[in-house]
């Protein structure tokens, strides 16, 4: 059984489970994820679109759909007892998970680790009573949950496979290339993967998008479209912007090949746009509920994963009050406009490349993935 809430961690799971068929085929896989797992050949139970949230508020509004399909898998694994359960990030859940497999004799194995050392660490304890084994994508977490005494590998980061496959592939005819940064350069909007997301930032984006374009007539905007979701609902933010955005569904990888500089919503994405040396401009912006929690209990100086991997502030961050249509456009400016802001933060975009390791982390996981079966 495998387990991935977000749309970041139906990649990664899909990469893992066909990581997995290729080494025994025989293995059959069902359990949350979205349409790259099925396409993988995951029997879906719940469809990874209706667990994602972000933010206190945001998991209030779901609860009945989260707690139905809590009570499904615990069924599965009390009464079908699958040789292993695959969790991915997605912790909240996955952990109370975790609990009912140990009941159940199931081993547990957690691959992409629940960001625990950037805030409420005391669920490392939870961790360490249930999960049997984990596998881990960010350099500094072996040491952090190794020095807890939890038996964990260091995989290498999963993007690094995504990231092989779309530097080989030809830029669709669809999308035009990029002309040099000057008069027109391309701009990604990268709104998120979660509809709460799209609702919390894209309207800032679209009206710093208006911003630049008044300053570069030639400007172009490319907004890649994540699966989970909905063409026409990204769409309904942008139909009467005077920026004239270009909703792409050609895939992130290739829409960040053609840009200049990024808007990036915190997250996975931040480290895609970073493999790919964008320059970019970090924004986060949730409830008032969970901006005052988050707050109370984050322990890191970093919202953005880019920053934290690099362990000093790379790319700038706009947080809450500070995500406004002026100051998004200002600092695209900034980087756009100057030479010396761009090439250092390009440079220090491919130390963090590097510091996520090669290829083969899916591999690697797979490995020992089915090492627990046996």
């Amino acid at each position: 059984m495998i387990i991935a809430g977000e749309a970041s961690a139906d990649l990664h799971g899909s990469n893992l489970v066909r990581a997995i068929k290729r080494s025994n085929p025989d293995v059959i896989f069902w359990g949350i994820g979205g349409r790259k797992m099925e396409r993988a050949g995951v029997k879906i139970l719940v469809p990874s679109s209706e667990m994602a949230v972000v933010g206190v508020t945001e998991a209030l509004v779901r609860l009945r759909t989260i707690a139905k399909a809590r009570s499904k898998i615990k069924y599965i694994l009390k009464n079908l007892r699958p040789d292993l359960l695959i969790l991915l990030d997605y912790p909240e859940f996955n952990l109370h998970l975790a609990k009912m497999a140990n009941r159940s004799g199931v081993p547990v194995f957690y691959y992409i680790s629940p960001q625990v050392w950037a805030w409420r660490r005391g669920r490392v304890r939870k961790i360490a009573r249930r999960v049997d084994r984990m596998a881990v994508i960010l350099p500094f977490e072996k040491s952090f949950y190794g020095e807890r005494g939890i038996k964990v590998d260091y995989v290498g980061h999963p993007l690094m496979d995504a990231f092989d496959v779309a530097a080989s592939e030809s830029i669709p005819s669809s999308i035009k290339k990029p002309s040099p940064p000057f008069p027109n350069p391309v701009i990604g909007l990268l709104p998120g993967s979660r509809k709460e997301e799209i609702q919390n930032l894209l309207p800032t984006m679209v009206k710093s998008a208006e911003i630049l374009k008044r300053r570069y007539g030639g400007i172009r905007f490319l907004l890649p479209l994540a699966e989970t979701i909905d063409p026409e609902f990204v769409q309904s933010f942008v139909d009467n912007s005077s920026a004239k955005i270009e909703i792409i569904q050609e895939g992130t990888y290739k829409v960040l090949r053609l840009c200049h500089v990024a808007l990036v919503t915190s997250g996975t994405a931040t480290l895609e746009t970073a493999i790919m040396g964008v320059p970019m401009v970090i924004v986060y912006k949730v409830s008032l509920l969970s901006s005052w929690v988050a707050r109370m209990v984050i322990k890191v100086p970093y919202i953005g994963l880019v920053n934290l991997v690099a362990g000093k502030e790379v790319v700038p961050e706009l947080h809450q009050q500070e995500v406004l249509p002026d100051r998004l456009a200002g600092e695209v400016l900034n980087i756009l406009e100057n030479d010396e802001v761009r090439e250092d933060m390009i440079k220090n975009l491919m130390g963090v490349k590097e510091s996520l390791g090669t290829g083969g982390a899916s591999q690697r996981t797979a490995e020992l993935a089915l090492g627990m079966m046996r």
